[in-house]
């Protein structure tokens, strides 16, 4: 593993493709605690504190803000320049792959290779912005009127209106410069960029919730429980890089065919199915779902609807949260496999060039079997999906403070876990074009 390291930066252009990458990554984490103009710091450090300590706004507001503030690696809370970090982006990107199953017209422009992928890209960042400007006009509201962190105001010094349109300005402008700064990535480092960044996010807030867990208790307790809470994860970890490998490997023959003067098919392929084939979005979706109850119950704070959603709905580890957690990761991961995987375009293009499966007609049969298998894989998968996404609420509770803070499960643990992966391969894939020993043996 070591001597793949050394590998890797001995390569002349691999090396500056990995520097330029930790380049862009110190500059997203700088941008991350830079605070917006007109935000009072020393305040803001004072909320934050007693936020943390449940002395206001308690679990309810820091559950309602966690997605977001995952995202940005703590930087919402901050009110810092990349405050909305990739979160418009990520949103951006799943409405436009939900639109193009809805809209025949976005089908078509998807269809049309890179030109179209150009295009739906273009949209994507038009979008981007969008969400950016109504997320940080939303967040700075909060900010002003002391909704970010209940009962605690004087947040911002001027609450006049441009004041406020600069700030918002500025953390619309930061989400359009991390966007820029992932495609950079992209382009010219190593990764994918968007995917990078959001493990560095996620990544920066592993140490101060690893300190908090030592915190909750005194003495040589907490030391105690901080080993044995990372014993555990790095066991949980690796049985999640088992899982996010596994994969059913459908066997495809492709038969010899003359086109023109030369002969083409007459080889072997497999198409790969992952075991978690939606990856951490239906997580995203079913956390986003839950968001719009608490939302509507501030709205309406005296209402018997919002004070059942405040009893039932807020506190991560109440047993109605975690059972409609469950059941919406569980829906969401089928909803989403059938609209990113369709056995019968696979199916058709199988039968365009000539491939089958053997031992199964090609056509309606094939797509069918498709259907099928992956049917059988998605009810694992998405049950993995659950299971991990609750891991810090009932599988830790027995820990004093590794409840809430646990940082090796839910969301984060995919994203680190997948990221990981998919980066290790690229670098391992480049390190092969030139005869070096890759990483994943």
């Amino acid at each position: 593993m070591l001597s793949a390291f050394a590998n890797a930066f001995r390569s002349p252009d691999l090396r500056i493709k990995i520097l330029f990458t930790l380049g862009i990554v110190a500059i997203f984490r700088l941008g991350s605690v830079i605070p917006v103009p007109n935000v009072n710091i020393q305040r803001l450090n004072e909320c934050r504190q007693l936020g943390m300590t449940g002395g206001i706004g308690g679990e309810g507001s820091q559950q309602i803000y966690s997605l977001i503030n995952l995202f940005s690696g703590g930087a919402l809370l901050q009110l810092a320049v990349f405050a909305l970090g990739i979160m418009p982006y990520i949103t951006a990107s799943i409405i436009l792959q939900l639109m193009t199953v809805v809209i025949p017209k976005l089908d078509e422009i998807k269809k049309e290779g890179a030109a179209g992928q150009t295009k739906i890209t273009q949209y994507t960042r038009y979008l981007t912005i969008v969400l950016a400007i109504l997320n940080s006009t939303a967040f700075v509201s909060l900010a002003v009127s002391g909704g970010l962190f209940p009962g605690c105001d004087g947040l911002v010094y001027e609450t006049s209106l441009f004041p406020i349109i600069v700030m918002v300005m500025t953390m619309t402008a930061g989400t359009g410069l991390v966007m820029w700064l992932g495609e950079l990535i992209t382009e010219k480092g190593i990764g994918n960029g968007m995917s990078i960044l959001i493990f560095t996010q996620v990544a920066a807030t592993f140490p101060s919730a690893l300190w908090a867990i030592k915190e909750a208790q005194p003495g040589q307790a907490g030391w105690v429980t901080l080993v044995l809470v990372v014993a555990i994860g790095l066991l949980v970890m690796s049985a999640v890089v088992y899982i996010e490998l596994a994969q059913r490997r459908i066997p495809v023959h492709y038969a010899k065919r003359m086109v023109g003067t030369r002969m083409f098919g007459g080889t072997s392929t497999y198409i790969p199915i992952k075991v978690n084939q939606a990856g951490v979005i239906p997580v995203i979706f079913a956390s986003s779902l839950l968001y719009i109850p608490v939302l509507y119950s501030q709205f309406d704070p005296t209402g018997p609807v919002s004070s059942w959603v405040q009893n039932n709905l807020v506190q991560g580890n109440h047993p109605i949260y975690m059972a409609v957690f469950f059941v919406l990761i569980i829906a969401f991961a089928y909803f989403y496999v059938s609209i990113t995987f369709n056995p019968e375009e696979v199916a058709d293009n199988m039968k365009k060039y000539g491939g089958f499966i053997p031992g199964i007609r090609a056509g309606a049969p094939t797509a069918r079997y498709l259907g099928y298998v992956l049917s059988r894989l998605t009810a694992p998968g998405s049950l993995y999906l659950a299971v991990i996404a609750l891991l810090p609420t009932f599988a830790f509770a027995f820990l004093p403070g590794a409840n809430q803070n646990f940082p090796f499960g839910g969301t984060s643990l995919l994203i680190i876990v997948g990221v990981g992966i998919d980066t290790v391969k690229q670098i391992e894939s480049r390190l092969q074009q030139r005869n070096y020993e890759g990483f994943l043996r």
